[in-house]
């Protein structure tokens, strides 16, 4: 599984945004799609609030893909 970093530049960002800037989704639209049918996980847990607030130290799983969240 390949992982990267995302820097915060502020409190959090949206789940479906990050999924977006990670380039997991082409739009907004089908991020939140993917978190819908439950293809996303948060911390080991599958999410489903589409606009959940993703902050520092925590991993979001899309497929073969880890995203670990650190501060700005």
């Amino acid at each position: 599984m390949a992982t990267t970093t995302f820097q915060l530049r502020g409190e959090y960002i949206a789940l479906c945004d990050l999924l977006k800037l990670e380039g997991v989704a082409d739009s907004g639209g089908q991020g939140k799609s993917m978190v819908a049918e439950g293809l996303i996980k948060v911390d080991g847990a599958i999410e489903r609030r589409k606009t959940a607030k993703i902050r520092a130290g925590q991993v979001v799983q899309a497929f073969e893909q880890s995203i670990k969240v650190v501060a700005g």
